[in-house]
């Protein structure tokens, strides 16, 4: 080996090695951000929850980490199960965020190509014939070429090793996106399947009310004909409370189909598929069983919209390494081999060989500050991803901290109704007895049967609301994804 060729074996070899991860790379490092939170929460926590820490099986009847991917089984409605598995089937915005993971992952092997090298195949023909000025005419020449084109830019400084970490981060963002859109989704279906309920019951509890009301429409209209009632106003109260009370059932009935419409959306389906399916009356569903509510340390975990704003901090923090890189020279090393010739029997003659090989610089050493502007943007870009998760997970706590409140106080309302229309009831008992004996005006009556009504509609909605808080807690918690999850590859 001649000392040229020795030379130029070791620069290459100095080049391999500088390109490997062990080499150079210029750019800050990523650092997982931090997050102040308290060690426990503020609220109280409901009877349906306990604080137990969800990495833990609790020793009380309750959800381990694992159930906690799918919380809606706690409920113990199968129609709700098989809606929630349906909706992740089919749902079209969840169908949108895996196919922007496969475009984060064909992104990422896009940017790992730029590590290797690259190889162009050449080929071409040209018949030409050149001016022969004065002397005449100048013959036709054909010309045959053919051979490869071989670059491969050396990462010294890292910059494409940067470029594949934003990738990566980039792919990590969209898997957490679509657990983000998993999450959002089974406590849609589950909340609107519970509106729907409670819009049944409410319907339910409206024509029982007007049956009762009819009936004692029905004694005064007898007691009027009757001549037991001097005037016709008893009558006239009686209807008008009837009419009140049938006015509102057509809006509860609206409501109800309407909710179809919106499940029927979320499943990716016409607005009335799920109509003879979920048009029959059910129960509003509830669960017995304790959440975990574990610590608020556990969001930053749990929840997919904070590993997101991670994942989102790593990609722009990796980008200033890429802008960084721009400042330093870019060592290529190319080369190209071929066979040219005028005719094809000398296309394989050793004289019509070519052949090339070298490295090359590219420094691009003034732009009027256009890299140092560029590094300045990917900090401030990296400086706002930073401010938004801090902000991400001050909200996820808001979420569970509201979402607590909001479902002990519930309990402390339904408790309270719950009275309310045991007293209620015996009042439109004791009333209606009394009047049917004309030991009171009938006032008394239309009264009781108006608060019965308002009570047990109230207690109704009430029901639906704390199923409604428990299912806004479990979606703040982050239930509604687990791991492993299977690679997303269909489109």
């Amino acid at each position: 080996m001649t000392p040229i060729s020795r030379s130029l074996t070791t620069a290459l070899a100095l080049l391999v090695s500088a390109a490997l991860p062990g080499g150079c790379t210029v750019g800050p490092n990523f650092v997982k951000p931090g997050a102040q939170v308290p060690g426990a929460w503020a609220g109280p926590a409901p009877s349906a929850a306990t604080s137990q820490p969800t990495t833990q099986p609790t020793t009380q009847p309750g959800l381990a980490e694992k159930d906690l991917a799918q919380w809606w089984n706690a409920f113990g409605d199968a129609t709700l199960t098989s809606l929630v598995t349906r909706a992740v089937e089919s749902n079209l915005d969840l169908r949108l965020a895996e196919a922007r993971i496969r475009q984060a992952r064909a992104a990422r092997g896009l940017a790992v190509s730029g590590i290797g090298p690259t190889l162009n195949g050449t080929s071409s023909y040209t018949r030409a014939q050149a001016s022969g000025g004065r002397g005449g005419s100048a013959p036709v020449t054909n010309y045959y070429q053919a051979g490869f084109d071989a670059g491969w830019e050396v990462d010294i400084f890292g910059g494409v090793r940067r470029n594949i970490e934003a990738a990566e981060a980039d792919l990590s963002f969209a898997v957490e996106d679509r657990r983000d859109v998993l999450v959002t989704l089974s406590a849609e279906v589950a909340s609107n399947y519970v509106a729907l309920r409670g819009f049944q019951q409410r319907i339910v509890i409206a024509r029982r009310n007007l049956q009762t009301q009819q009936h004692s429409a029905e004694i005064t209209r007898k007691q009027r004909a009757g001549g037991l009632v001097a005037n016709g106003l008893d009558v006239a109260n009686a209807e008008a409370q009837v009419a009140g009370t049938a006015a509102a059932i057509p809006m509860l009935e609206l409501a109800a189909q309407q909710t179809i419409y919106s499940l029927s959306l979320l499943l990716d389906r016409e607005p009335g598929a799920l109509a003879e399916e979920l048009s029959p009356p059910g129960a509003i569903p509830a669960s017995k069983v304790a959440v975990p509510l574990g610590v608020p340390s556990d969001l930053l975990r749990r929840r997919p919209d904070i590993r997101r704003a991670e994942a989102d901090i790593h990609a722009a923090t990796a980008r200033i390494g890429v802008a960084v890189a721009d400042l330093y020279p870019h060592v290529t090393i190319s080369g190209s081999l071929g066979s040219h010739a005028a005719n094809l029997r000398d296309w394989f003659n050793p004289l019509s060989r070519f052949w090339s090989f070298g490295p090359g610089v590219n420094w691009n050493l003034f732009n009027t500050g256009g890299n140092l502007a560029n590094i300045d943007i990917q900090k401030a870009l990296t400086d706002q991803t930073i401010l938004a998760y801090r902000k991400i997970v001050l909200t996820a706590m808001l979420d569970v901290e509201n979402t607590l409140i909001a479902s002990a106080k519930e309990q402390e309302h339904r408790k309270a109704l719950i009275d309310a229309v045991a007293a209620n009831r015996k009042a439109v008992d004791l009333s209606t007895s009394l009047y049917s004996q004309g030991q009171t005006d009938f006032l008394n009556v239309l009264t009781a049967q108006r608060s019965l009504y308002a009570t047990e509609d109230a207690l109704t909605d009430s029901e639906r609301a704390m199923s409604t808080d428990l299912i806004a807690l479990y979606k703040a918690l982050g239930g509604g994804w687990g791991e492993p999850e299977a690679p997303v590859e269909k489109p």
